[in-house]
């Protein structure tokens, strides 16, 4: 495992997004299907090989079949064989003067059959090979964690053409083309809203808490989650170019990327490779013993140095990645030893963005329920984060739900509607002032803080007023906006 092959060549091919032939915007990883079934393929050769040399390790052990009495001959076949991936990489490191571990491991594994010792080549081949195997392992989940990223956007996406709604393959989308995006749907494109009305999940791209109202003319970005309604979008921006695309690009870079501990392992892993051989001439110098020799040449060995360091920084970054956390390079990683304060964005990491009533405040003494009663009807049909916050808090308190007869919602207000000859307002201070409520209470009357408030208003009268905030339980502290102020 040198550490030049694990940086140069592993870490040079996670999954990338390139151009597709037919789509210059569009982003694919650069090992597509047929590749990573070679990839996996690959791995069950490997393990094949593996298993081959320890089954080999164990006959020449028990000596289940030796003709020759100085020569094991399964002990020969078996080194030449499972070790060929050996013996090539450390030919091509003689032909670029690399001293790497192969090199090292080759001249032990040559070594101990010179000698007779066919076991000890076999124990030095299926080790080399089994951490051949973990590295490709750690390199792999690496890959799939951007790969989970890719997966985000969506594969077809509806767009209208002469009038008409067609789905079509993601890599064949133009720029200015215009998209449709259903309820639930993800968002494939950067652009902006043409048409319709909804709210957005944006928390990984903008790390807002709570969805977000879009309508026309409002910036929408790939990755993201139509929550509601339908929306008309312009494709401004795709793959690559969208802010989903860059920071898929970002971890591919810090994949590739070297952190200066690398380079400090790679100068170590050489520096010891010659100590070891230089310290196993010392032995036979000392010693005249061939087995004592390369018993240093293989102890001494410098595997955990050369390929340890790269692979635990490219599995940090992956893990990190699938978490939802982008590190951007190595050097990032390895300037977290020395940080003593932190910051936190708020949501995914302090807040779950679900908001939760945290206070009722009644105007002309109301009941909770009552309120909640109001508010339910006006909410039962509206999409909005907080119409969902007090539907839950009405079924939890067991509050009836009714049907309102008539349902009109103003955008960036709240919603007015009619049940059994009522009026009923829920929405923002501004609604309430808009519809010449009285009695209304003050912003924040009760001195709740860091909550939204949404006003309830029933019958031409505003008679309540409710703020939430309220503290999550597992490991992670929620706090949430809502509220509902009546009169």
């Amino acid at each position: 495992m040198s550490v030049s092959s694990l940086s140069e060549k592993d870490l040079a091919t996670p999954s990338r997004m390139h151009d597709d032939t037919n789509s210059p915007h569009m982003m694919k990883p650069a090992q597509d299907t047929e590749h990573g079934e070679d990839e996996h393929r690959f791995e069950w050769v490997e393990l094949v090989r593996i298993a081959f040399v320890t089954l080999a390790a164990a006959a020449v052990w028990f000596r289940l079949w030796e003709p020759f009495p100085r020569i094991s001959v399964i002990g020969i076949v078996a080194a030449l064989i499972g070790g060929y991936p050996i013996f090539k990489e450390a030919f091509e490191n003689i032909v670029e003067r690399k001293m790497t571990m192969e090199l090292s491991m080759t001249i032990a594994l040559l070594s101990a059959l010179a000698i007779g010792e066919f076991f000890t080549a076999l124990v030095i081949t299926a080790f080399v090979l089994a951490a051949e195997v973990l590295e490709g392992f750690t390199v792999g989940r690496g890959r799939r964690a951007i790969q989970d990223l890719v997966d985000f956007l969506p594969r077809t996406v509806s767009v209208r053409r002469a009038n008409e709604v067609v789905d079509i393959p993601a890599k064949d989308l133009q720029v200015g083309e215009t998209v449709i995006v259903k309820p639930g749907g993800r968002i494939p494109v950067d652009g902006l809203v043409l048409g319709g009305q909804s709210f957005v999940e944006q928390a990984a791209i903008t790390g807002e808490p709570m969805p977000i109202e879009k309508l026309r003319g409002d910036a929408v970005y790939a990755g993201t989650i139509n929550q509601s309604g339908a929306l008309e979008i312009s494709a401004d921006k795709l793959g690559r170019d969208t802010t989903f695309g860059r920071i898929i690009e970002a971890v591919e870079s810090a994949e590739r990327s070297r952190a200066p501990i690398q380079k400090t392992a790679d100068r170590l892993a050489g520096y010891l490779v010659y100590f070891a051989l230089g310290a196993a001439i010392l032995t036979f110098i000392v010693t005249h013993n061939i087995r004592s020799t390369i018993s240093v040449v293989i102890v001494a060995g410098a595997c955990g140095i050369a390929a340890g360091t790269p692979l635990a920084i490219l599995g940090a970054i992956g893990r990190a990645a699938h978490q939802g956390a982008i590190i951007k390079g190595g050097l990032y990683l390895e300037a977290l030893a020395e940080v003593d304060t932190v910051l936190l964005d708020k949501t995914g990491t302090l807040t779950f963005g679900t908001p939760q009533i945290r206070e009722v405040i009644s105007a002309d003494g109301f009941t909770e329920s009552q309120i909640l009663a109001a508010a339910g009807i006006a909410e039962r049909k509206s999409e909005h984060p907080l119409a969902k916050a007090i539907i839950a808090r009405a079924v939890e308190l067991a509050v009836p739900v009714a049907e309102p007869d008539e349902f009109s919602y103003t955008p960036g207000r709240g919603v007015c509607v009619a049940y059994r000859g009522e009026e009923i307002l829920v929405g923002s201070r501004a609604l309430i002032v808009e519809h010449e409520v009285r009695g209304i209470l003050p912003s924040n009357g009760h001195g709740v803080s860091g909550a939204s408030e949404v006003y309830v208003a029933r019958g031409g009268g505003c008679s309540a007023s409710s703020a939430s905030q309220m503290s999550c339980v597992r490991r992670r502290r929620l706090r949430l906006p809502r509220c509902a102020r009546w009169a």
